[in-house]
């Protein structure tokens, strides 16, 4: 604990409610108590506070005579200042922690808000005898949970992943096909059992090693391992290297759309043995071959740098520097961007979030939806199908999208927000849930609703819902550590949970298949059984409509009977500053770093 901390604590039990500067009596003892340490411990640090100025120490002399204190500091500005200056280091969740203990009552806590915004957004950072490097910095409110790609499995971390490294292929939303990466070249045979890849010359790792064939083999045979991410080399009999710039991918049966898997973040090309380091070692600071290199990513702050080799051409930033902030400062950072800010959270425009008319807004309906899933391995209320049709109707999507608003924007019945537009929603009907209940036979038992706390507003609003037809439901939130959790997930009857389709029909095949995915563990074998003979169905289709028809099967089965109750599709709304630009909102609802750029006035 500093000496201002100290100073603070002291302040906050003994001057409190007085005027500044007045002596309080105070004895040793009680000192020692409040800052939980001996009196000889109490001695030494008043004697530092003397030394710094803050306090004058009166210790009284003879019988009767009692100690005084004397806080000369005012508390407002030397608690802005420290809680300024652990923001600065990168300690904002110890900021607030000291906002909240010492600053009630006071303005301090909106004067460091408005005084945050200002440090997030375009800075132009001096350089000692070089020119100044352009720098984004903005917020989050958590950090990555991984960045092996591997194990990637959330939006935010695919999106970091996808800045540090690069793949054989991409895929380019824009022109809506697949573009080359580090492969400039590829081929399949008829059937679509032999894939061939010809890696580019000058695809460079970070520490200026150049990609070759090595990496790609051992890249995908450690994915083929134990990982998650082990789904995207389903059919993969042999990855083999033809010389030190061509690779062979041989499969057991069809995969029409093979190249496509390979656009995966997941997908993303290592340095062979992780370069020669171990590989805890490696992932603290990954080397990969993409616009960006990692330069720092701790608990409290991520800085990548730009890249100056990438074959793809160097990013127009220099640096992205990312702050992770406690969530409870969400809306108030929002509330005034600095340079962009996109709206994921329940704000309205009544909360002060849109900036001014100058800002130009970027809207995405976000391709993916949000959903409900049944633990089906769980013994319980949910093993009735009747039960799990009778709590669809209840939640009816129309009347969520109503009352909580924000950005639920569309009723969802598919996981793609076009088919949902497409499909006709049916009014609530009182009759049906009662018959539905009826059938169940439900017996009172009490639903378990486990959910990250991104998600409280939507499980509130179930909770409610379902208490109104006799349904008891619990709610137990989480981190999205936790989410991940297999004791959490076994004694979980349902969760609510986002699902963002980046990669379209690859990543709808990954919502069955991840080793990590909620649908996986909670869908019973029987199901997944089925479901991966489908999927080897799809693979094999000729064309994008096959693909999607046998696509379209699993979800409406699993629509039908009710394992799935889809509930909304979001929108995402972003803002930027009128000198940004470059900025696409790319399909995991970020913009790409690499591109963006900023406009200065002339």
């Amino acid at each position: 604990m500093s000496a201002v901390e100290r100073y603070l604590t002291l302040y906050e039990r003994f001057q409190a409610g007085l005027p500044a500067g007045a002596p309080v009596e105070a004895t040793l003892e009680e000192l020692a108590e409040s800052l939980y340490c001996t009196p000889r411990n109490a001695k030494l640090i008043l004697r530092r506070l003397e030394e710094e100025g803050l306090i004058a120490w009166l210790p009284g002399r003879g019988r009767g005579n009692r100690s005084r204190i004397a806080f000369k500091a005012e508390k407002e500005p030397l608690l802005l200042e420290l809680s300024q200056g652990l923001a600065q280091r990168g300690e904002y969740k110890r900021s607030f922690e000291l906002l909240n203990e010492y600053g009630s009552g006071t303005s301090v806590k909106p004067k460091f808000l408005d005084w945050l915004n200002g440090q997030f957004g375009f800075a132009k950072e001096k350089n000692e005898g070089a020119e100044p490097s352009d720098v984004l910095r903005f917020p989050v409110y958590r950090p990555p949970l991984t960045l092996d790609p591997a194990r990637v499995n959330y939006a935010f971390d695919a999106h970091l992943v996808r800045q540090i490294f690069d793949r054989l292929v991409r895929f380019d939303e824009k022109q809506g096909r697949i573009v080359p990466g580090i492969a400039h070249h590829w081929t399949s045979n008829e059937d679509a059992t032999e894939w061939i890849f010809h890696l580019r010359k000058g695809a460079v790792f970070h520490n200026g090693r150049e990609a070759t064939s090595e990496d790609v083999v051992f890249t995908f045979a450690r994915l083929a391992g134990n990982t998650p991410n082990r789904w995207l080399m389903r059919g993969v009999e042999r990855v083999e290297p033809i010389g030190s710039r061509t690779v062979r991918f041989r499969l057991s049966r069809p995969n029409r759309i093979f190249d496509r898997f390979l656009c995966s973040a997941a997908s993303s090309v290592l340095p062979c043995g992780f370069g020669g380091m171990d590989e805890a070692a490696f992932f603290g600071l990954p080397i990969g071959s993409g616009p960006f290199r990692l330069v720092e990513c701790g608990p409290q702050r991520i800085e990548l740098s730009a890249h100056a080799g990438y074959y793809g051409g160097r990013p127009f930033l220099d640096g992205v520097r990312i702050a992770i902030v406690p969530e409870e400062c969400q809306t108030a950072i929002t509330a005034l961007p600095s340079i962009l800010h996109t709206f994921d959270t329940d704000l309205n425009e009544a909360d002060g979030g849109k900036p001014d008319e100058r800002w130009q807004q970027l809207m995405k309906l976000c391709q993916g939806c949000t959903l409900i899933a049944w633990n089906l391995n769980k013994e319980g209320p949910q093993q009735s199908e009747a039960f799990r049709r009778a709590v669809r109707l209840i939640l009816h999507p129309q009347d969520m999208i109503a009352e909580l608003g924000g950005e639920r924007v569309l009723a969802a019945s598919s996981f793609r927000p076009e088919s949902s537009a497409a499909r006709p929603q049916s009014a609530f009907d009182p009759k049906r849930v009662r018959a539905a209940l009826k059938e169940s036979g439900y017996d009172g038992s009490v639903l378990r609703i486990v959910a990250h706390e991104k998600y409280e507003n939507d499980v509130r609003w179930i909770e409610r819902r379902l208490a109104e037809w006799g349904i008891r439901a619990e709610a137990f939130f989480s981190g999205w550590a936790a989410g991940s959790d297999p004791e959490s997930r076994a004694r979980t009857d349902l969760t609510i949970s986002g699902f963002v389709l980046a990669e379209d029909e690859v990543c709808e095949i990954e919502v069955y298949e991840h080793g990590d995915c909620i649908v996986n563990s909670f869908l019973d074998e029987d199901r997944l059984s089925w479901i991966r003979g489908r999927i080897d169905a799809a693979l094999a289709a000729e064309s994008a409509e096959g693909r999607r028809m046998v696509l379209r099967e699993i979800e409406d089965r699993l629509r039908d009977e009710a394992a799935f109750l889809f509930l909304h599709h979001r929108r995402l709304n972003t803002y930027l500053h009128p000198a940004l630009r470059g900025v696409n909102l790319n399909s995991l609802g970020w913009i790409d770093f690499k591109d963006v750029w900023f406009e200065h006035p002339a």
